[in-house]
């Protein structure tokens, strides 16, 4: 078969006034950047377009290293609508350059279910990561020249929390010692980096309804203490009205469209282990208003990106799925039973069999919500009708429903029988249920999640978590929802426990207040809002041909 970059040679994109105009999106409302790409006005969602459009929320069991396709097939179902001649829209998240150049590659899908222009929406796109660290940054220059410049405020450089980012994977930044080198650079403190992606800007740019929305988030944002133990926020900086400056584009929802067509919201891209991990609620909101179905996805597992999705930015958007729908492959399960995930190529009967009990988790998982959940097997040339076949039987035996699918190689032709499956089964969920109600303390929240996601026994907080809690009480922050930082990789807070782990508890080592983006980061094991390199990055194969085609970014 073809690879990602040749295969997109072959795309003949419709002009993005084409797409719109499909969405009934009007021309003063489209801001284009080029032919494939255009911004599209928020005040769009205020002219009516009739009903709400129904919302399919695609998630999946704990993936391996290089990921169950879970992007390729929300648009390769998204495809699969469209050939059904069904009114229908994605709404994803953008690429972030750190896993673009490290060790994920691309974000925009395979095979013949890309959104496209792959390599432009991979690597810069319009601008908004820039734009989302531009502003981040520019609160962090904030804070230290009002330290230089005497410091009315009296902060504590000592008890800053704000830190600066990057979108790129450094772990040389992680922690860093800044205003060294005389009295005329600054005030020497410890600090460090983040990835743009973990940032409370692209949280806030994400959970925000509108550009007053953004703003106030902006100007409750907190960013330290004074020597008094008093929380400074931005807007005592005077330095929110220039970050939404910054931010003003980058608001804008950006439009596309898949290899087959099919419209696409791409917006916003917050990690799902150490960040929400959904598009913006604008995006999705988006596709809601513009067609009869809108198609979105949240990182990694269930027990990740969905349940964020569910217990933060269904709250905070009033959204509620019609049903999810779960990704999962046959080599996910091999390596969940047990083989090595560098050996998941040949038949094992008996690892996929000992893999299912990941797969039984995460549909109880989606029960929990008061959801159905749909299975879509994502099946590789490599996996063989007996393997499949246990997957199968399993779902009928646990009374979901199960679709296999082939949109890589074939499109969206390749997921027709998922697109079926996913119409006939939204009936059968109900309103969802959140894990916890808000006005529960954060112990208590943590522990629900923990016990109901990720199948722990229970919850230990280090002292420094501790010591963190009690700044959450003192600032009266307790109602806010939790957004736990955990390894994607397992059920648990340990990377190495594949399959369903059973008799553990998870450690919480810290916890971040995110009061402009409305939750609490509780971070757990050893994660970190940093990623480093591998050894070999994907960075190492990306090459720009004379001819001007970007290779190796997919």
């Amino acid at each position: 078969m073809a690879t990602d970059v040749e295969i997109a040679q072959q795309f003949t994109p419709r002009p993005i006034s084409e797409i719109s105009t499909a969405l009934n999106i009007s021309p003063e409302d489209l801001n284009p950047y080029g032919r494939d790409i255009a911004k599209v006005d928020v005040n769009a969602l205020k002219k009516p377009q009739g009903k709400q459009g129904r919302l399919i929320l695609v998630s999946a069991t704990t993936p391996t290293p290089s990921g169950e396709g879970k992007t390729t097939t929300t648009i390769g179902l998204g495809q699969a609508f469209t050939q059904l001649n069904e009114s229908v829209c994605l709404a994803l998240r953008e690429p972030s350059l750190g896993p673009c150049l490290g060790m994920k590659g691309g974000a925009t899908g395979g095979g013949y279910s890309q959104i496209m222009p792959g390599d432009r929406i991979n690597l810069h796109f319009t601008g908004d990561f820039h734009a989302i660290t531009s502003a981040n940054n520019l609160l962090s220059a904030a804070i230290d020249n009002h330290i230089y410049q005497g410091n009315i405020l009296h902060i504590d450089p000592r008890q800053i929390v704000w830190r600066r980012v990057m979108d790129m994977n450094d772990r040389s930044l992680r922690k860093i010692v800044l205003g060294l080198g005389g009295k005329m650079q600054g005030i020497p403190r410890e600090g460090g980096f983040d990835i743009t992606a973990a940032s409370e800007v692209m949280a806030m740019l994400c959970l925000a309804n509108d550009a007053k929305d953004l703003k106030e988030r902006l100007d409750r944002t907190l960013i330290g203490y004074t020597y008094d133990g008093e929380p400074v926020v931005a807007k005592q900086l005077e330095i929110t009205g220039a970050m939404m400056a910054l931010l003003r584009d980058a608001l804008q929802p950006n439009l596309v469209q898949s290899f087959e067509g099919t419209p696409a919201f791409v917006h916003g891209g917050p990690f799902a282990n150490i960040a929400h991990g959904c598009n913006s609620v604008i995006a999705t909101k988006m596709a809601m208003h513009h067609a009869d179905w809108a198609i979105t996805e949240a990182g990694f597992g269930f027990d990740l990106g969905a349940e964020k999705f569910f217990d933060i930015k269904c709250r905070i958007a009033d959204l509620d799925p019609d049903v999810v729908v779960l990704v999962t492959t046959v080599r996910a399960l091999k390596m969940h039973g047990g083989k090595d995930k560098n050996n998941l190529v040949e038949e094992d009967i008996t690892a996929v069999q000992r893999g299912l009990e990941n797969l039984d988790k995460h549909i109880e998982s989606v029960a929990l919500f008061n959801k159905h959940a749909v299975v879509a097997l994502n099946r590789f040339a490599t996996d063989t009708d007996d393997e499949v076949g246990i997957i199968r039987n399993r779902c009928i035996e646990l009374g979901v429903s199960f679709a296999e699918t082939r949109h890589h190689a074939e499109g969206g032709k390749g997921a027709i029988d998922l697109a079926k499956m996913v119409m006939s089964a939204v009936d059968k969920s109900k309103p969802f249920i959140p894990l916890y109600q808000l006005d529960e303390p954060v112990l208590e929240k943590v522990r629900l999640v923990s016990r109901a996601m990720y199948g722990a026994d229970d919850v230990a907080f280090s002292k420094q978590a501790e010591k963190d809690l009690k700044h959450v009480e003192q600032l009266g922050l307790t109602h806010l929802p939790i957004c736990i930082a955990k390894a994607p990789s397992s059920l648990s807070d340990d990377p190495l426990l594949h399959g369903r782990p059973r008799d553990f508890e998870v450690t919480v080592s810290s916890i971040q207040i995110n009061a402009g983006a409305g939750f609490l980061v509780v971070l757990t094991g050893n994660i970190m809002r940093m990623p480093g390199l591998p050894k070999r990055p994907a960075a190492n194969d990306v090459q720009l041909l004379e001819n001007g085609v970007i290779t190796g970014v997919e």
